[in-house]
């Protein structure tokens, strides 16, 4: 992929279009950190507590997937997975917060399932983007790891709020911090396409 402003820039749109909005990635990685950081330092830590944490990182995370897919204009440039990933995060979210009368086995059962259905749909992303971007692998990473996470979390639901925490902010992290690498990445092209275009 050339990097020379002096170079023309292949034509991908899937590409074009996640770089123009580098930063909306960028907000979902850091809003994945401060959510393990929390999961990991929340003084006297109850499976409750975790339980409305996620539920607000899991809204945040969907409406910032939704937002990336409403600012698009390429009518060529697939956007269903991201709708999935979006509508699955705000439904997740909304279910911890407002169904408090579930039980903790089955919220839990659920956070695992929509972990790897997003990772799933992130691993599809990467192939889609596998023949525009160097960083692809970031994705893959990410889809990978959510997918290990969500069978860690339903081979072992009933972990205790404690162990939960931990395998929570760790995912998180981790997941926060490949985001924000991709981001950067994405920063990287875009910028790169702006030069391109620039008189």
């Amino acid at each position: 992929m050339p990097t020379n402003p002096a170079m023309p820039m292949p034509h991908f749109p899937l590409l074009h279009e996640l770089s123009k909005h580098w930063w909306l990635l960028l907000l979902r990685g850091i809003a994945a950190i401060v959510f393990g950081v929390l999961a990991f330092i929340w003084p006297g830590l109850t499976l409750l507590t975790l339980v409305i944490l996620y539920g607000v990182f899991a809204i945040i995370d969907g409406v910032l997937a939704l937002a990336a897919v409403f600012g698009r204009t390429g009518p060529d440039v697939p956007k269903w997975w991201l709708v999935l990933t979006g509508i699955l995060g705000i439904g997740a979210g909304l279910i911890a917060l407002f169904w408090p009368g579930i039980t903790a086995l089955v919220l839990i059962i659920f956070i695992g399932a929509w972990a790897i259905v997003r990772g799933i749909m992130e691993i599809i992303a990467a192939i889609q983007l596998r023949k525009e971007i160097e960083g692809e692998w970031l994705l893959i990473l990410a889809g990978a790891l959510s997918v290990l996470f969500g069978l860690g979390v339903l081979v072992y639901p009933g972990a205790g709020a404690v162990a939960l925490a931990w395998l929570i902010g760790i995912y998180a992290i981790v997941i926060g911090v490949v985001m924000v690498m991709l981001a950067i990445r994405l920063r990287k092209h875009h910028m790169a396409m702006s030069a391109t275009h620039s008189p």
